[in-house]
């Protein structure tokens, strides 16, 4: 099975504002790199939803993935397994429950494990990724419409 690495980070200009992700695949010789902007977001919705589209871009089942992020949002609600609590709970109370929902569809096919790494700082691809979510965020004329975000 392919060894999977996931660089992915999310910004936003205001929180809520502009926003956008931006993801970095790599698995051997290969590399792919993808980004998307949002009218209307916050920095957390566009950290999770890059989480989201990575693990969405694999093709084989039971992959060993090793996401790079850093976003302590989302990797402490998986590795403390505060989202399988707030399953049970149905969400209650809590922000960004269509992502969530969308992430616990795709990550149980996998062999994932998180990694955080400091944001803006030596980590080259981590880097990458904040250029490809803040250019995202920053082309007015492709935004798109982030149709899960709820102002509150």
């Amino acid at each position: 099975m392919p060894q999977i690495t996931i660089y992915t980070d999310g910004s936003s200009r205001g929180n809520p504002g502009p926003g956008g992700y931006g993801i970095v695949l790599l698995s051997g010789q290969y590399r792919k790199e993808l980004s998307a902007g949002y009218r209307l977001t916050t920095n957390n919705r566009m950290e999770l939803m890059g989480v989201c589209v990575a693990l969405e871009q694999l093709r084989f089942e039971g992959s060993d993935v090793t996401i790079y992020s850093d976003s302590k949002y989302v990797i402490d609600a998986v590795t403390k397994g505060w989202v399988f609590g707030w399953v049970k709970k149905r969400f209650e109370g809590k922000k960004n429950a269509d992502l969530w929902m969308r992430f616990l569809r795709i990550y149980p096919r996998h062999h994932v494990k998180f990694v955080w790494v400091k944001g803006h700082a030596d980590t080259i691809e981590n880097n990458r990724c904040d250029e490809l979510a803040v250019a995202a965020a920053c082309n007015t004329a492709a935004l798109r419409e982030d149709t899960g975000y709820q102002p509150e």
